[in-house]
């Protein structure tokens, strides 16, 4: 695991200054503490840290051919390189190493652009061919491992793990401008994150998941290619006793690979279905105790630890558990300086917190990340198939009358559970089904968004709305299947840019690698092979993969409600936050961005701090994007600003 950086003149052979590249390069120290090493040459300037994981003695990066001509950085962990290793030394290539890193510079001269199909993991690197005068970049399949790039106006080409190291560049012309997307900000008050390609940035983008780019030197930069998708056939003929032993067998495989280091390694144990899956099958693969870890809240309603312990006192590992107190809010400001730009998630402190804790006693730790989305864990998962039920019994032409009316005239109740939740469920019924899933997905609807938005603000998006993401990505799903459809789009969308981004950004904050092997491509190809009623059951989701489990852990562990990795958002706002998100939300940051509508800025803090209603997501992505301008744009909020204040008093 590690950090990469570097630059292409795209127009010539123009020099880097070393100390610019250094700069880049040191911006992401905490992404690879162990080691740090630059390649320059006419033209070209690659930049690596590294997190020693495999190979240690001689993986070190930059990493050449044999004869110099390509040269590779690299972020991640190619799990099949072993097996890749000899099939090249078939081919007559010479290894100087063991590490997976060299294994990509030969793959590339053997399979060209074709080389990314044959890796199983999690990568994101840039090679550079000098006979050929390309830079190649390249990133996973499902996006664990993130990739920023940007076009700059005089033909350089900057890349980095992480947005910081491209902004750290400056070369005495200038750099990256820090010209704001309207669009992008649409985007995150929609979803709490920018969704791929776009980034908070104008100038700069983020390479799609599994999606390639080839640049050659004097020819106009193109757009990026895509390698792999995943495609819903649900056409396999299995009955449920096999797929659930076929699963297993995957699992195993899967886990198997990714216990490949040299170094301390471990596993998160929150006491869910995912997490305590692969302690499980660990700790039947491993002649040694897991090492697992936790933490809970001191608040009972958000505190798991005791079913983690369960678990690890069924397979015997050495458990580490940390409490963390129910205020634990002080890292607003880290968090906006990890994220480099705006990231709505409040579930980032405890990733935080479990990543720092385990860092303690290992350098490598198995996720459970992806659960949800490739076995069909979420519970919106159901409520929108209930919808769909509803849906499907009256065409649109007459749902979306009768139900958009309801939805206007009944009163909004966020108090209550969601399948209580009439207005939400007209709302949603008025809508077709990507419409309704985005709808339900938004942490401001529609209506609420442009309430937040200026006039001004409002006409520089020209119409455009975050639910065109969610209707990109439908029309290349291949499938109308209800649960599939949505899969597919929380695949693209919600996966990667909150859940994988969160993990990468928690975990390298504090240099630890985490492995995904719930997002192993092959087990995510292969169960969309399988029929959705396998994913869920008579309202039980995760149904294949809790039966396949049963002989592997305690039925209370599978089957009791879900909890989620939360934090008390409502009760901050009310409470020990409350000073701090009147000033935030209601300041002169805020105000100065000409974004916002300072009126309905005021309606939103006085009616969640008056407990009328719960506004604490968009409250939270409010505060996080103060906290953007404050640590990464470097905006002054010392201007008071009464008008708003004012406003709440009138409210």
């Amino acid at each position: 695991m590690c950090g990469i950086t570097g630059f292409f003149d795209t127009r010539g052979k123009r020099d880097l200054s070393r100390s610019v590249l250094q700069g880049m390069n040191d911006s992401q120290l905490h992404r690879g503490p162990d080691e740090g090493s630059l390649h320059l040459e006419p033209g070209l300037g690659f930049g690596h840290r590294r997190l020693s994981i495999i190979d240690i003695a001689t993986g070190q990066q930059p990493l050449f051919n044999e004869d110099g001509s390509v040269v590779v950085v690299f972020n991640g962990e190619i799990y099949n390189y072993q097996t890749l290793i000899p099939e090249l030394q078939a081919l007559g290539h010479v290894f100087h190493t063991k590490s997976d890193t060299e294994v990509i510079v030969h793959a590339w001269e053997a399979w060209g652009e074709d080389c990314v199909k044959r890796f199983r993991g999690m990568f994101a690197f840039a090679l550079w061919d000098r006979n050929q005068q390309c830079l190649f970049i390249a990133r996973d399949r499902l996006g664990v491992k993130p990739f920023y790039y940007a076009l700059l106006d005089d033909g350089s080409f900057l890349f980095g793990s992480e947005l910081k190291s491209l902004l750290a560049y400056q070369d005495g012309k200038g750099g990256l401008r820090r010209d704001i997307d309207p669009l992008a900000v649409e985007e995150y008050f929609a979803l709490g994150y920018v969704a791929e390609p776009r980034t908070i940035f104008k100038q700069a983008k983020k390479l799609s998941p599994g999606h390639t780019l080839v640049i050659r030197r004097g020819e106009k930069v193109g757009e990026p290619r895509r390698f792999w998708d995943v495609r819903f056939t649900l056409d396999a003929k299995i009955d449920d006793q096999q797929a659930g032993e076929e699963l297993i067998a995957k699992l195993k495989e899967s886990i198997r690979l990714r216990m490949i280091a040299e170094v301390p390694l471990g596993a998160f144990l929150s006491g869910g279905v995912d997490s305590s899956a692969v302690v499980a099958m660990m700790a039947e693969q491993s002649n040694a105790p897991v090492n697992t870890c936790s933490i809970g809240f001191d608040d009972p309603s958000f505190n798991e630890s005791a079913f983690a312990q369960t678990v690890a006192d069924r397979y015997r590992t050495n458990h580490r558990l940390e409490i963390v107190k129910s205020d634990d809010f002080d890292l607003i400001d880290t968090l906006a300086r990890l994220y480099d730009e705006p990231y709505a998630d409040s579930s980032a402190i405890p990733t935080y917190r479990v990543c720092q804790l385990a860092r303690k006693h290992v350098t490598v730790a198995l996720s459970g990340d992806g659960g949800d989305e490739t076995f069909g864990g979420y519970r919106r998962y159901k409520l929108h198939l209930m919808e769909e039920r509803m849906r499907s019994a009256m065409p649109l032409s007459l749902r979306k009358p009768l139900f958009g009316t309801l939805g206007q005239l009944y009163p909004k109740a966020d108090w209550a559970p969601r399948v209580f939740r009439a207005k939400t469920t007209f709302e949603a019924l008025a809508r077709n089904s990507v419409q309704a899933y985005f709808h339900s997905m938004s942490l401001l609807r529609d209506a609420d968004r442009m309430r937040l938005y200026s006039s001004s603000f409002k006409s520089q998006l020209g119409g455009y709305t975050a639910r065109e993401v969610f209707e990109r990505h439908a029309a290349n799903a291949g499938t109308d299947d209800p649960l599939a459809l949505i899969q597919y789009i929380d695949t693209h969308t919600y996966l990667v840019g909150d859940i994988n981004t969160k993990v990468d950004r928690a975990s390298m904050a504090h240099s630890l690698e985490v492995r995904e092997p719930l997002m192993d491509h092959e087990i995510v190809e292969w169960l969309a092979t399988l029929p959705s009623s396998m994913k869920i059951r008579g309202g039980e989701t995760k149904y294949l993969l809790k039966k396949a489990l049963e002989p592997h852990l305690p039925h209370d562990i599978m089957y009791r409600p879900k909890m989620g990795f939360s934090v008390p958002l409502a009760q901050w706002f009310r409470g020990p936050l409350k000073d701090r998100l009147r000033q935030s939300v209601l300041g002169s940051r805020l105000a100065d961005t000409g974004i916002f509508d300072p009126t309905y800025l005021a309606h939103l803090v006085q009616a969640h701090q008056s407990g009328a209603r719960d506004y604490s997501a968009p409250l939270w992505s409010l505060l996080m994007f103060d906290a953007f301008l404050g640590q990464v744009m470097g905006t002054d909020s010392s201007r008071a600003i009464d008008t708003p204040v004012a406003l709440v008093a009138a409210l």
